[in-house]
């Protein structure tokens, strides 16, 4: 499977020294990337296998600045990429060679927190870990917790709607954004949503939110922030069998039992991340979960104690719970830095599905058998609680062919969470990706829906345009 890019328009590329020279009068000198060797760092995102070279880069410090960018792009019929910190793992930022690169990285403040009514609002390029930073002195904290936060943007959490471990109490992004500012394609600029609950009028900040960029620019957002609990504590839980830890999930979120999180490795995942972190993960399990509660001593060890009860038919080899904020920070250290981890020692590519809980047992044995037919090797590490899975499939780019069988096997994975009852993605969004593999979950008339309401926002399609939607069949405004 080769991923197909749409032609450059050459009537566009020809205008290019034009073009640049138009954006050159609307921010400052050092926020336009021209030159070729610069602009290389913008040619690719997460997904490095792909990478193209942006006609130019713009990288604004203001909504106004987005939305005179905006508006001279469209008045040009100039294709946009909107980009966060590039982390997207799905290809959701790679560029065009006709498109512009509109980064929000500069726009990295925080404008207002508001404890007594737990918002603050930021511009969109603040990096997911320094919203909890900049309110921890209170006590408070941003729950979304996506393993990138310490680099990926807010805009790009909006734009693919991020989850993280703690996902599974707190809720993904939507559950946590309550406004946004949006720069149009035309260069105007709306508010949707607000600093309460429940804003008037239809959910439009519910449309926004997972949009991938193509109905607008978000530059500020308004996010809930939340008090830290008294204390947390997670366990480890080793066990002699995959099914069994899928099944030991399923058993916990089936008897009414919300942990703050559930994390799952399997052997694979277990051995690499433990040479990282050191965590004392159990070697001898062929899958383990990270439970964690949180709460007043009393609650954690209360609802501990529920878990392993709950656990037992599932023969759990191995019980290991913090005993210290160390330990706790060393544990999580090993589950954050999974994707790095894994990158030490071989190229992967990392599929996002998810699946109905019920499901684990049997789709984790299909994985294992999905990727023994193509020869290679994968990696699970997941939000086992949510049943958003992360296979990371293990390849040489370096042996031909072996990209291709990874990107099969993958595609193969999606297709059986659709299959039982799941769907595609579950945080990275859909990019390009999984782009053509949306009329395998859609039926035509899903699809020709979805692109309707896209195009009443973008009727050239000149937002993000590669992505998302299958090139075929693309409906105009």
């Amino acid at each position: 499977m080769t991923i197909a890019f749409p032609l450059p328009d050459p009537a566009i590329l020809a205008r290019r020294d034009a073009i640049v020279e138009g954006l050159r009068g609307l921010v400052a000198p050092e926020a336009l990337v021209t030159s070729e060797d610069e602009r290389r760092a913008f040619e690719t995102d997460g997904l490095t296998a792909y990478r193209k070279m942006p006609l130019a880069v713009v990288l604004p410090s203001t909504t106004q600045e987005v939305a005179a960018v905006m508006r001279y792009c469209h008045e040009a019929g100039v294709k946009v990429v909107p980009r966060g910190a590039g982390t997207s793992l799905a290809g959701g930022a790679i560029a065009q060679e006709d498109a512009v690169i509109l980064g929000v990285a500069k726009m990295n403040r925080v404008l207002e927190v508001d404890f007594s009514n737990r918002t603050a609002r930021v511009q969109a390029g603040i990096t997911n870990l320094a919203i909890s930073a900049a309110v921890a002195h209170e006590g408070f904290f941003y729950a979304p917790d996506p393993s990138s936060q310490l680099a990926c943007t807010i805009a790009g959490n909006i734009a693919m709607n991020s989850g993280g471990a703690h996902c599974l109490k707190y809720g993904v992004t939507t559950n946590n954004l309550m406004g946004v500012t949006l720069v149009m394609i035309d260069g105007t600029v709306v508010e949707i949503g607000g600093d309460h609950l429940d804003a008037a009028g239809y959910d439009l900040l519910g449309l926004v939110c997972g949009s991938e960029g193509q109905l607008g620019i978000v530059t500020e957002a308004t996010v809930r922030i939340l008090r830290a609990a008294e204390g947390a504590r997670p366990a480890l839980m080793g066990f002699g069998r995959v099914e069994d830890a899928g099944a030991c999930t399923a058993a916990i979120i089936g008897a009414g039992i919300i942990p703050v999180a559930i994390e799952y490795m399997d052997r694979e995942a277990i051995t690499i991340c433990e040479a990282f972190a050191h965590a004392g993960y159990p070697l001898d399990a062929e899958a383990m979960l990270i439970i964690e509660v949180e709460g007043c001593q009393q609650e954690c060890d209360a609802m501990l104690a529920r878990i392993v009860e709950i656990a037992k038919p599932f023969n759990p080899t191995s019980l290991k719970v913090s005993q210290s904020e160390a330990e706790s920070a060393a544990i999580w250290k090993g589950r954050k830095s999974a994707f790095g981890a894994t990158g030490r020692i071989s190229d992967y590519i990392c599929m996002d599905g998810t699946i109905p809980t019920g499901q684990l047992p049997r789709v984790l044995e299909r994985i294992g058998e999905i990727t023994k037919s193509y020869g290679l090797r994968c990696a699970n590490v997941f939000h086992a609680g949510d049943g958003n899975l992360h296979p990371l499939i293990l390849f040489d780019i370096n042996t031909p062919g072996e990209m291709e069988k990874a990107e099969a096997a993958g595609e193969e994975m999606l297709k059986l969470c659709v299959e039982v009852g799941g769907c595609l993605t579950g945080e990275h969004g859909v990019g390009i990706e999984k782009r053509d593999l949306m009329t395998y979950q859609y039926n035509p008339e899903d699809l020709q829906q979805q692109m309707r309401v896209r195009a009443v926002f973008d009727p050239a399609w000149l937002m993000n345009p590669a992505k998302v939607f299958p090139l075929e069949g693309r409906i105009a405004a």
